[in-house]
């Protein structure tokens, strides 16, 4: 499970770490500022935890109404779940409802290639473009396919892997 750390929005109070949401409440309940005044209002920030965990943290905005969602999303969704939800999110602009969300929730095109070259090259060699007699297949520009492809595909970087990938 992801660690996370509370920073107070009120400069006279301390922070705590939490790995759970019940340890938040906890932790949240006992805060106080140098006044003895309880704090309420919080800065989540990612501080230790997968690399996945980590993009899908900063994707969807982390805060204090959202990581009860997060913390659910780490523990149950897989990792292409996470790389969807972090693309449609963070690359794609779609919403995150940390009611509702999941990954079956968005419609996007993903392939884990590095460029968009390779994307050219898989779409002639998988047939996209009708059948190419393979004698011609050293005269196809794959430079020229690739800088087409870029008008709808992206290429990303996400946890330390490289995707091409489209918005629907």
């Amino acid at each position: 499970m992801p660690e996370l750390y509370a920073q107070p929005y009120d400069i006279t109070a301390n922070g705590f770490y939490f790995s759970s949401t019940e340890e938040f409440e906890t932790k949240q309940k006992t805060a106080k500022n140098d006044y003895g005044e309880p704090v309420e209002e919080f800065e989540i920030q990612f501080i230790d935890g997968e690399e996945i965990d980590s993009a899908l943290a900063h994707a969807i905005g982390l805060d204090q109404g959202n990581f009860p969602a997060f913390f659910t999303a780490c523990e149950e969704w897989d990792e292409e779940g996470k790389i969807i939800v972090a693309l449609a999110v963070g690359e794609c602009g779609y919403q995150f409802d940390s009611d509702s969300t999941t990954p079956s929730d968005f419609e996007l095109d993903i392939y884990y290639l590095d460029t968009l070259k390779d994307l050219a090259e898989e779409f002639v060699y998988e047939g996209y473009f009708g059948e190419i007699p393979e004698r011609l297949h050293i005269y196809i520009d794959l430079e020229a396919i690739a800088r087409d492809l870029a008008v709808e595909y992206t290429e990303t970087v996400i946890a330390g892997k490289r995707f091409v990938y489209s918005c629907r």
